[in-house]
């Protein structure tokens, strides 16, 4: 995950930045660096590892000055180096660049700057960014507008912070997307930026958020704020509590809502360090499975709890398909009854936010003795889960607080998703060819997810909750790798909201669930266009003949199902395996605001706990 901080003012920048990096650590990084403006030059600093490498460099090589930025990063392009390390200098070395997100279109872009006669110093995506603002930087133009026009070249979700010694009184900072946030604070004769505005609490508790499409230019009194298209706009700046919990919840109502909305960054945070999209490899550091004991695998056994259950549902359908194996999903409360059949041919998956949830350790455990190859996907390093497990997968998405999961669910299955394609070119069930696809399928998804974001920002979800938020009853309809998502759907209503919800596949609704249905009992349908496309149209068409309600989740540009469903939630179209991510989030947010509307406490629902760690 990557942290941001910048600083402009009279102070000596340089402790100010290191201090913010600090109270970002906890995001996770594999290099950290600054870049200083001094004496008219910029004086740049980088280091591979934690923050303390960087301190200690800066204290044989001192860089001083009262405009800098800072960065910690997680890899995505490029291995952890010192090279690969943000900030990254142009070619004269008078702009540096330092970026949260992935540049989707970033091979492309090298490679027209390449025939240009650009020299490349990194493999990194981030490296295109500071070139083609060094193209637009000329012919009378200034920083800002040369980050403007260079941005209109970028694919995917980021955010940015731009220096240059040839306009040193000023930071240019921007935000595309939902890779990450931009907090600006106003202090007294100084101005400081940051990726997450725990960072420059300390200093200042006026904050202003860019949104995304948005961008500022700040300088030592002020910011002066525009959209993408150049037109200045009027921000507010808002006054924050200075305490843990405000501080940690920022401009959101509710930390379920803030972890609903952090997704495109946090997917994007999972995905950094794991996959090197210049080469097309999957990197999981930290998964020791061979390829002599992969290909001996004869099965696979994901066991889990709850919300995790369901994710381990959506992971079978990409372990079946990528590694070619046969798998079996499993309640862990259920699991540890039994007497499972597995050996050392089995890979056993425990998906577990918490890492302590007491039925998933005990399922561990039982693994363990049987032989089996333990693999834990945990959100919580150093938890028991992370500690039993022979390979491990973090989630990377930051502490969760709300109690119904969102952000730990799809960072879960974005880490099986990896996993399979991991085990599939382990196995030889994956070509170059199609693994390539697969994760250039996956560096559009954070821009995707964004997208789902913004829309969810229009009154739609608002409204929904007004029409529905005293109806007692919920059935919830799903085919394939949907079926989960609307398991998922289902709880997530129950949880924060306390309305009976039922999930279902929508098949089998014929064969019980159809009795129940009239006008006070709404149905949501999952009903993107895949290949179980014309089968939800038809079960859409039977709730509506039963006078029934359909709220359904589809594709953008599906105007056809606008003509069978009475409300239409859509997501972009996405391939299939990575389809769920997309399809649950509008679930999440018809939840969130149903639970607002009904008065519910969402952030801690009654009767639940974040992890169940006795029996």
């Amino acid at each position: 995950m990557c942290g941001i901080v910048g600083y402009v003012g009279s102070r000596a920048a340089t402790p100010i930045v290191i201090e913010g990096l600090k109270r970002l650590e906890y995001r996770g990084y594999d290099s950290a660096g600054l870049a200083v403006l001094t004496d008219g030059h910029i004086e740049i600093r980088r280091e591979v590892g934690k923050l303390s490498g960087l301190i200690e460099m800066l204290h044989t090589q001192p860089a001083d000055g009262c405009v800098a930025l800072g960065h910690t990063r997680w890899a995505t392009h490029g291995k952890p180096s010192r090279r690969n390390a943000h900030p990254h200098p142009n070619r004269n070395g008078d702009i540096v660049v330092v970026q949260n997100g992935i540049v989707e279109n970033f091979r492309e872009l090298r490679a027209e700057l390449e025939s240009e006669g650009v020299e490349f110093r990194s493999d990194t995506d981030t490296e295109v960014i500071v070139h083609l603002i060094s193209l637009y930087y000329q012919d009378g133009r200034d920083l800002a507008e040369a980050t403007r026009l260079a941005l209109t070249h970028l694919r995917g979700p980021s955010a940015l912070v731009v220096l240059s010694s040839r306009e040193p009184d000023r930071l240019i900072t921007a935000r595309l997307g939902n890779a990450g946030g931009v907090s600006i604070g106003y202090g007294e004769g100084e101005m400081f930026i940051a990726s997450d505005m725990t960072a420059i609490l300390e200093h200042t508790q006026r904050i202003a958020f860019l949104e995304p499409r948005q961008m500022a230019v700040v300088t030592q009194h002020d910011a002066h704020f525009f959209d993408l298209d150049g037109v200045p706009l009027t921000v507010q700046v808002h006054s924050m509590a200075w305490d843990p919990v405000s501080a940690a919840k920022g401009e959101y109502r509710h930390f379920m809502q803030k972890e609903i909305y952090e997704q495109a960054q946090t997917l994007t945070d999972t995905i950094r360090g794991r996959v090197d999209f210049s080469t097309g490899d999957v990197e999981l550091h930290q998964v020791t499975l061979t390829a002599a004991r992969a290909q001996a695998l004869s099965q696979i056994i994901t066991v889990a709890c709850g919300t995790s259950y369901f994710a381990g549902l959506v992971g079978q359908f990409m372990f079946e398909e990528l590694a070619n194996l046969p798998v079996r999903v499993d309640y862990g409360s259920e699991f540890r009854y039994r007497n499972p059949v597995m050996d050392d041919k089995t890979l056993f998956v425990a998906i577990t936010q918490s890492g302590e949830t007491v039925d998933t350790l005990a399922a561990l455990e039982e693994a363990r003795n049987k032989g089996a190859h333990l693999a834990s996907i945990v959100n919580v390093i150093g938890s028991q889960a992370a500690r039993l497990a022979d390979s491990l997968i973090t989630m990377q998405v930051g502490p969760e607080i709300g109690v119904a999961s969102t952000k730990a669910f799809t960072a879960s299955l974005v880490d099986q998703y990896l996993l399979a394609i991991h085990l599939g070119t382990l196995r030889g069930a994956l070509g170059a060819r199609r693994r390539r696809q697969l994760l250039d399928d996956l560096a559009r998804l954070p821009a995707l997810v964004s997208r789902v974001l913004d829309v969810a920002q229009q009154p739609h979800y608002e409204q929904l909750a007004q029409r529905f938020h005293d109806f007692n009853n919920f059935l919830f309809l799903g085919r394939g790798i949907n079926y989960p998502i609307a398991l998922e759907g289902a709880l997530k209503l129950k949880e924060i909201s306390y309305i009976h919800a039922e999930g279902y596949p929508a098949g089998e609704m014929k064969h019980g669930p159809i009795a129940l249905i009239d006008e006070r009992m709404p149905v949501v349908t999952i009903a993107v266009q895949d290949r179980v496309y014309d089968k939800m149209v038809s079960q859409i068409e039977q709730v509506k003949a039963r006078n029934g309600i359909v709220i359904a989740v589809a594709t953008e540009g599906d105007e056809f199902i606008r003509t069978k469903a009475d409300y239409v939630l859509y997501v972009p179209p996405t391939p299939p395996l990575l389809a769920p991510i997309l399809s649950v989030i509008p679930l999440q947010l018809l939840a969130y605001h149903m639970a607002v509307w009904r008065g519910c406490d969402v952030d801690q629902p009654r009767n639940l706990a974040k992890s169940v760690t006795v029996e």
